[in-house]
């Protein structure tokens, strides 16, 4: 009975360790951040934001997805992340909430973050959560090509997607506007890691793009932390440091 009582002593030491050892590195600051830029858009979409992290000591990486496909911008942001030292903030703009939503289920993420974005769940895709809601007017600017590929007409740019930046930052942000294919957003997501991690998110009150009942209906689905702003779509160009204290307030 003695030894039986030191191997059941020694078993409650050793789970108590591997507890408290899961607890510190649960604990421990993020490193890293991943920014994900969405659709109509590039890395440099981050551009305003990124010296705010770097200030506060965090190494950051600016993914350039393709916008091809939802599988392949997954997979482009995983080989930043794996790239990236952990733990790993994952930060999504837009349909780039679309691919955090997936990608990060990543082990290295600690946690999410979502701008102006799509949080979809588990078996959803953009389509079905846009569906929900009345069409804004935004979407008469958006222009389809023959092989289904999908920008914003300069009009919409300056008069819905970044209407409260100065015209020449508008002008920008269309000459470096991605292209969509359309297929990305019929895909749906696997996996939504929301559901496991720590969630933060940035709700753009003035969104011409996705609508703000959308956004906040996802702040209370997701039971995230949020703020709002009194942004169009591209809250981290015409809010940085607001959207930069929510980053960096996940990183802890």
């Amino acid at each position: 009975m003695g030894k039986l009582r030191q191997v059941a002593s020694l078993a409650a030491s050793m789970a108590a360790l591997l507890a408290s050892s899961v607890m510190a590195v649960a604990q421990v600051p993020a490193k890293s951040v991943v920014l994900v830029h969405g659709a109509f858009a590039d890395g440099s979409s981050w551009h305003k934001v990124i010296p705010e992290l770097e200030r506060a000591g965090l190494k950051v990486i600016a993914v350039q997805n393709a916008l091809q496909s939802l599988e392949n911008d997954v997979a482009t942001t995983g080989r930043a992340i794996r790239d990236a030292e952990g733990p790993v903030v994952l930060v999504g703009h837009s349909y780039g909430g679309i691919v955090i939503t997936e990608a990060g289920n990543d082990p290295k993420v600690k946690s999410l973050v979502y701008v102006a974005a799509y949080a979809p769940d588990s078996g959803e895709a953009q389509s079905n959560i846009a569906s929900r809601y009345p069409q804004l007017e935004s979407r008469a600017e958006y222009i389809r090509d023959e092989e289904g590929f999908l920008r914003i007409s300069d009009v919409g740019i300056a008069k819905y997607f970044a209407a409260d930046l100065p015209p020449a930052e508008q002008r920008l942000v269309a000459a470096v506007q991605g292209r969509l294919h359309s297929r990305a957003l019929a895909t749906p997501v696997v996996r939504a890691a929301w559901r496991d991690k720590p969630t933060f998110m940035a709700v753009a009150v003035k969104d011409a793009i996705i609508p703000p009942q959308l956004q906040k209906d996802q702040v209370e689905r997701s039971r995230a932390t949020s703020i709002e702003v009194q942004s169009s779509h591209v809250a981290m160009l015409s809010f940085p440091a607001k959207i930069s204290e929510l980053i960096i307030r996940a990183a802890k």
